[in-house]
């Protein structure tokens, strides 16, 4: 499908956009020449890619907080979006063990929200809800990958939160849209890198921190095995599906999107690929910091989605690595970062086989 055919003129209301996977889905949205809105709190770290990439120039921006149901359900209103694409979480798994009620209300019941001011206002008609990969009943498995059929029952509080979720946006779909007013989607998206990540305890942004720092990364689990992808990867995934289930709701379902399984390496690894990029000698170390659990081996099956979409990665985890270290260093330098960035979306676009 050609995006930028499909989304030019259609209104899209992105939850979360002044995140780091918002900032970066809002950029792409208005290189298709979409009606871009967004709804969310303030950016959620200093620096962050939203006032780095300027994307505040090129939406229409309300912040607010997805449990407020009142000022969520009214923006929904006034926008009438055809499509809505719910990043808004709180997303990391630290934080979930020291602030779990909170995790909840915000992953669960923003979701509920979000779905019921669809459900009321009667508008949209193509729903995304962006979970992880992390929904799963991880079984340790070194060799296993996920499929969509597999039992939903994340382990630590921001898991289990993006679990329910899930189970919240099936419910729905079944209980109030199954005369086809509005296909729902969820998408479980392996771990995303990219430039201008500058979360906590995300294993890049603290490659990108040290390297800054000139000191060693130190890195917790060196031996943990997860699906790294650029974050481009799924943020192309996520509109492919949107557009396709808008034009033909039977497509509508739960989509894992992660890289090929060669593209699945350790922390380890991928700090490896970060220091080689990076040059100057950085090095790393691993540290026996105690912490909460996670997970040791995390792999996603793609199949479903290369099977009804056609769907396949294009950047390998040495071009995601590489495009990561590129970006910082320009934004180093002083660049300007919004043209930057939009130059590696078009570049992505182009493997595409498409042009803006």
């Amino acid at each position: 499908m050609q995006l930028c055919k499909f989304y030019a003129g259609k209104k899209v209301l992105v939850t979360g956009h002044t995140g780091f996977k918002g900032s970066w889905l809002c950029r792409i949205l208005h290189l298709l020449g979409a009606e871009t809105y967004g709804y969310s709190l303030n950016p959620p770290t200093e620096p962050n890619l939203y006032e780095i990439a300027r994307v505040d120039e090129i939406l229409t921006s309300v912040l607010g907080d997805t449990r407020d149901f009142e000022k969520i359900s009214a923006f929904h209103e006034e926008v009438s979006p055809d499509i809505v694409i719910h990043l808004a979480a709180q997303p990391i798994v630290r934080e979930g063990y020291r602030i779990p009620r909170e995790t909840y209300e915000i992953n669960v019941m923003g979701t509920v929200n979000i779905l019921e001011s669809i459900r009321i206002n009667g508008v949209t008609k193509s729903f995304l809800n962006v979970t992880t990969d992390k929904v799963y009943d991880n079984l340790e498995t070194p060799d296993h990958r996920y499929c969509e059929n597999d039992r939903l029952d994340g382990y630590d509080p921001y898991s289990n939160s993006k679990s329910c979720s899930e189970l919240v946006t099936h419910s729905y779909c079944r209980s109030f849209f199954s005369s086809k007013q509005c296909a729902l989607s969820t998408a479980r998206a392996g771990n995303v890198i990219g430039g201008g990540d500058f979360s906590p305890n995300r294993i890049v942004p603290d490659c990108v921190r040290s390297a800054i720092l000139k000191k060693p990364i130190l890195v917790r689990n060196p031996d943990s095995v997860r699906p790294y992808q650029h974050v481009l990867e799924p943020l192309f995934s996520y509109l492919e599906i949107c557009a396709r289930q808008y034009l033909d709701n039977s497509v509508a379902g739960n989509y894992n999107i992660g890289p090929n399984e060669s593209d699945c390496l350790t922390t380890g690894g991928l700090v490896n690929l970060f220091c080689k990029y990076w040059g100057e000698g950085l090095k790393w170390t691993s540290t026996k910091e105690e912490g909460p659990h996670e997970a040791n081996y995390l792999k996603l099956d793609n199949n479903l989605l290369r099977d009804r979409f056609g769907i396949e990665p294009q950047w390998d985890i040495s071009t995601a690595i590489s495009k990561t270290v590129d970006w910082t260093k320009k934004w180093q330098d002083g660049e300007d970062m919004a043209r930057y960035t939009d130059e590696q979306i078009s570049d992505y676009l182009k493997m595409r086989g498409e042009l803006v």
